[in-house]
């Protein structure tokens, strides 16, 4: 470690790869910082390009440039640093409780700089300046401040202990070595010392080692954290605007329940007030005969009662009531009524949550797909990334290999599956007609093909701009009600499960289910013929964007 190492800004300046000070920084995409070395070596032991620090992946490896401010502040760093420890080194300083004092000061007692195993003394830096410049006693042999050298001094001898017994694993003076351990085998201390460094040298760059990976995973641990609130963040927001709804749907009902009992009171009140209206009419005009009529009965004119007398006798012109009612409407089965109706809306609500919430779960299994160009039909036209397909009308002369597609646009991926789960997107925007699945390994690539599992394919197509259908071995119509841009498929191996999706609807599209797997298995690719320019999108292998 640097003279760095001992100020407290170090860490801001440390790659977390060798832990050491910066040198020649450069910043990754994702914005975090390391030695252009480092990184390099780092990438150089990995297929893809991963972040040491946050885990994001760059497909394409990042042209690393160096960091020229960060680069300053580092240079800076280092000799303010290298100053600070010159300095100190140069000034007097007494000897504090628990370091070394200078054996031949008098008075206060300066801090020794080093100790001498021949003199068995310590010295602060004017009593060593003879160990320095006589020449008898630069002889001498000068180490680190100790204390407590008469421990250096064998105890039977009193010579100094200057050998190492390897048979023993003890230390020894020189008669020691000819009297006392003269068969065992000896070594010089600082031959031992020089081994016994080696090793803690090595230990060192272990304990550095699982310092970095206890840093890292540190990291990796803060990390998870971080997605793991991510997650609960769009989980309680989801959860917020689902129950939102659920509520809003709830209230509807109600204001629907509310508004149809209404109706029907209302449709009563009216009918009862038209007869009410109706009613009073005939009274009034009963009420004007009767009046008539005894008018009439008082009248002492004979001849005028006379004449008048068939008119008044007469029934006046009035509606039989005798069969006229009104009845109260019945609100039995109004409030079930509305609970079904709320119940077939939660259950769609329902339906939706669960197929996203399995398209999340599938998400959780990515993986990078790139197609196979020794597979490709030699109509086909692949990216140079090996993400993108498309139906081109010239047919290249290439290889007629066992792996190729000869008669059908079709190509597979380079990676294949033989266990475990995966899942993987492709977008088929702009397209008119495509077909996407998985294939096993001895599927017939040559001739007449028909796409069921019994042939080894487990795919659905989009025919004519308008036709889904399912490969069952008898066509299966799909009824959607948008036109997917991106669909997902995954794959459980062990469960036998092929399931499509549409990804940004988070609705599934159809499932294989009970298959039987015994092969390996490869995502399955065909963009459809060109047809003049109507179907020349490609299908792209889309990054998975996991579901909010």
């Amino acid at each position: 470690m640097s003279a760095a190492s001992c100020l407290k800004s170090e860490d801001q300046f440390l790659c977390s790869i060798c832990l050491d000070v910066f040198t020649d920084p450069v910043s990754t995409p994702c914005g975090h910082n390391f030695c252009k070395n480092c990184i390099n070596e780092h990438w150089n032991s990995n297929d893809q390009y991963p972040c040491p620090l946050c885990k994001k992946v760059f497909y394409t490896r990042p042209d690393m440039k160096v960091n020229t401010l960060l680069n300053e502040v580092v240079s800076q760093f280092r000799q303010e640093a290298q100053q600070k420890a010159s300095s100190s080194s140069s000034e007097q300083q007494a000897a504090k409780p628990g370091e070394v004092p200078c054996d031949v000061c008098t008075g206060t007692k300066l801090k020794a700089l080093k100790s001498c195993l021949v003199c068995l003394t310590s010295y602060c830096e004017t009593h060593l300046k003879p160990h320095l410049t006589a020449l008898g006693l630069k002889r001498h042999q000068l180490m680190d401040p100790v204390g407590n050298l008469e421990d250096r001094i064998c105890m039977k001898h009193d010579k100094p202990l200057e050998l190492f017994c390897k048979t023993d694993q003890t230390y020894v003076c020189v008669l020691c070595s000819v009297l006392d351990h003269k068969t065992h085998e000896f070594v010089p201390l600082k031959e031992e010392y020089e081994g016994k460094k080696a090793e803690l040298g090595k230990t060192e760059a272990e304990i550095q080692e699982m310092i970095q990976k206890r840093r890292l995973k540190i990291l990796e641990i803060k990390h998870s954290v971080d997605l793991s609130k991510e997650a609960a963040d769009r989980e309680k927001a989801e959860g917020v605007q689902v129950f939102a709804a659920l509520k809003e749907s709830v209230e509807r009902s109600l204001n629907e329940f509310i508004d149809t009992i209404e109706e029907k009171q209302r449709t009563t009140e009216k009918q009862a007030e038209d007869f009410i209206k109706e009613l009073e009419q005939e009274i009034s005009e009963l009420k004007k005969r009767s009046s008539e009529v005894e008018k009439l009965s008082h009248s002492e004119d004979h001849l005028h009662l006379l004449q008048n007398f068939p008119s008044l006798k007469a029934a006046p012109p009035t509606k039989d009531w005798t069969e006229v009612s009104v009845r109260p409407p019945s609100y039995e089965g109004t409030v079930v009524k509305a609970v079904v109706q709320f119940e077939e809306t939660l259950s769609k609500q329902m339906k939706k949550m669960r197929s996203k919430d399995k398209l999340k779960r599938a998400q959780q299994y990515a993986v990078n797909v790139t197609l196979d160009p020794d597979t490709a039909h030699p109509n086909l036209i692949l990216s140079k990334n090996k993400k993108q397909v498309n139906h081109g009308d010239v047919k290249k002369k290439l290889p007629d290999n066992t792996e190729r597609f000869t008669r059908y646009p079709n190509v597979l991926s380079k990676q294949s599956f033989s266990s475990g789960r995966f899942y993987f997107e492709v977008q088929v925007k702009e397209k008119t007609d495509w077909t996407l699945g998985v294939a096993r390994e001895s599927i017939d690539r040559k001739g007449e093909i028909r796409l069921c599992p019994q042939n080894g394919y487990w795919s659905i197509w989009f025919r004519n701009g308008y036709e889904y259908k399912a490969l069952t071995g008898c066509l299966i119509n799909l009824s959607l009600k948008s036109h997917p841009q991106k669909v997902g498929v995954f794959v459980d191996y062990e469960e036998g499960l092929v399931s499509f999706y549409d990804v940004d609807a988070a609705a599934l599209i159809y499932s294989f289910t009970s298959c039987s797997f015994t092969e390996k298995l490869y995502p399955y690719f065909s963009p459809g013929v060109n047809y003049g320019g109507t179907n020349s999108a490609p299908l792209i292998i889309h990054p998975v964007n996991h579901t909010a």
